[in-house]
């Protein structure tokens, strides 16, 4: 039975992953802030939820050392935040502080998790990471500006996924970053066109084809490559 970690586990695209992976029969690792309030992942047959503040590196550790000696075969760098209000991340104003958190949430975690369980990776014949991005981290495609915070961070998370990529070529560990489109969750919000479902589905059929070959890269969960 294959394992995989999904962070961010608790509402959205990762409760999607969470129940899309335990239906195909994996073992899921399903981490969140508050596994008290996460009833939904919970009630999820075959999942095992965990408590993970991935904005505390000492967290992030202590995660990793309890999961010691087993093998990880997919690691699923999903949990975000948007970052401060519209306005504090214009042109219009800058929360600063904001802004660090952002980065901190969205780009620095998902490096220091994958480092710390590149062990558990190791063990698995071909292991894979994925992280949650966004095309808004895309400095080719930014036409409309705004969202500093948000687009900083995807952006840099981006970069910080091609050095994994490099470096953890030699123990055999894909890493890719992903968009999973304008989706219906709490963040994209009612009017976005794309499902849960229909997302996490995509996803994870770019996910399954990928090797060392496509590690580095940035696909959307239609399957098309992203420009940097």
């Amino acid at each position: 039975m294959p394992t995989v970690i999904v962070t961010g586990a608790n509402r959205g695209i990762g409760l999607e992953f969470a129940r899309q992976y335990a239906a195909d029969g994996w073992r899921v690792i399903a981490t969140c802030r508050r596994p008290d309030e996460a009833a939904t992942l919970k009630a999820i047959a075959g999942v095992e939820v965990h408590t993970l503040d991935v904005g505390d590196a000492t967290a992030i550790q202590g995660f990793a050392a309890a999961l010691a000696g087993e093998r990880v075969d997919l690691l699923l760098n999903n949990a975000g935040i948007f970052g401060p209000d519209h306005p504090r991340q214009s042109k219009d104003g800058i929360d600063p502080e904001g802004w660090l958190q952002t980065l901190r949430i969205n780009a620095l975690a998902p490096v220091l998790l994958t480092l710390a369980l590149r062990d558990n990776l190791a063990k698995a014949e071909a292991p894979k990471v994925a992280t949650v991005s966004s095309q808004l981290g895309s400095i080719g495609e930014n036409g409309s500006g705004g969202m500093y915070a948000y687009r900083a961070s995807k952006a840099a998370i981006n970069a910080g996924n091609r050095s994994l990529a490099v470096d953890l070529k030699e123990r055999n560990i894909a890493c890719v970053v992903l968009h999973p489109g304008w989706v219906q969750t709490d963040m994209g919000g009612a009017n976005a066109p794309v499902k849960p479902a229909d997302s996490v589905a995509g996803m994870r059929r770019v996910i399954a084809r990928i090797g060392l070959d496509d590690s580095g890269c940035f696909y959307g969960y239609d399957g098309r490559e992203i420009p940097w």
